[in-house]
């Protein structure tokens, strides 16, 4: 049985993929499900989280969002049985890559598959879905009347957050790095309940914009947004590929008193400012690394939870 792994490269090169043959053991262990693949993910490797965690090996498992029928489980399994559809997460440390045929995974990282609900959809969208639960739900701790600031709300990220939100009944503000995405987010309707556009506004982000503090300040009386949500946020400097990107100021600025900023930038430095800042406004930063839901066991049954709610969503037609 073949599967797709990753040669970590050294320095700045570019990493190797390679096709490797890979045989599952003839026993499963006692909480062990033996899924055969019908859909899987493809999302970035993080090298160096990789590494940080303690996980050394030359190739690495390609492919971890997964769904699937069970074929085979362990002696001790209670969530599954044969031929239930399943769909999960693979954990950094899995043995198997999720494009081999069948793989083998423990019954705490799955949970049932809704009939209706595409395999390849549900694998597609499940790694931006638990991002967006997690950055609104765990960090933030949204609830309806907040107003939300989605950057760059045409990422599969943001669009995870702004249908999200707005089942809560939260305020969507998002921006757009170019006129083609700024027209789709301006014409995002539910696909269930009423008709009404998903974005409050959608303030553009390209070359010749109005300036990002004073279109929240419009929008929100001079209050400034509950929640903030970034993807990346610019630290100093005017690098090419930087510059659609928001200063790490702005997003403070735009925060209301008790805010909450939930970023995923890895190397996030605040000055001396940034920080008085938040302390005026009472606010505060979280940073989203949904990798350590399958990194650390203490929350397992809250994870099962969420991903067990982002299935139902998306069978449902509230998540796309």
């Amino acid at each position: 049985m073949k599967g797709l792994f990753c040669q970590a490269a050294k320095n700045d090169a570019e990493p190797k993929f390679v096709i490797q043959e890979t045989t599952l053991p003839d026993v499963l262990g006692k909480h062990q499900v033996r899924v055969k693949v019908k859909a899987c993910g493809l999302s970035p490797l993080d090298f160096k989280l990789i590494q940080e965690v303690g996980i050394q090996k030359d190739f690495l498992p390609v492919g971890r969002e997964v769904a699937g029928v069970v074929l085979e489980v362990g002696p001790k399994v209670t969530s599954f049985q044969p031929e239930d559809e399943v769909v999960g997460v693979l954990p950094l440390d899995c043995l198997c890559s999720g494009l081999c045929e069948v793989i083998d995974v423990d019954e705490y990282y799955l949970v049932q598959k809704p009939e209706k609900l595409s395999s390849v959809c549900v694998a597609g969208a499940l790694r931006d879905g638990v991002c967006a639960y997690t950055a609104l739900h765990t960090h933030a701790r949204m609830a309806a009347g907040h107003t939300l600031l989605v950057m760059d709300g045409a990422s599969p990220f943001g669009l995870m957050c702004i249908q999200l939100a707005c089942y809560h009944g939260v305020k969507v503000l998002t921006t757009s790095p170019s006129p083609q995405k700024q027209t789709f987010l301006e014409q995002l309707r539910p696909s269930v309940g009423i008709q009404d556009p998903l974005v409050a506004r959608v303030i553009p982000a390209h070359n010749g914009s109005p300036d990002l503090l004073s279109a929240v300040l419009e929008e929100t009386g001079g209050l400034g947004v509950d929640i903030v949500v970034d993807s990346e946020v610019r630290l100093h400097g005017e690098e090419e590929e930087e510059k659609l990107l928001p200063h790490k100021h702005d997003i403070i600025s735009v925060l209301g008193v008790g805010g909450h900023w939930v970023t995923s930038h890895k190397n996030l430095q605040l000055d001396p400012p940034d920080c008085r800042l938040l302390y005026l406004k009472s606010a505060s930063v979280s940073f989203l690394n949904p990798e350590v839901w399958t990194a650390s066991s203490a929350q397992q049954g809250r994870y099962l939870h969420i991903l067990k709610d982002i299935v139902e969503k998306m069978a449902a037609g509230v998540l796309r």
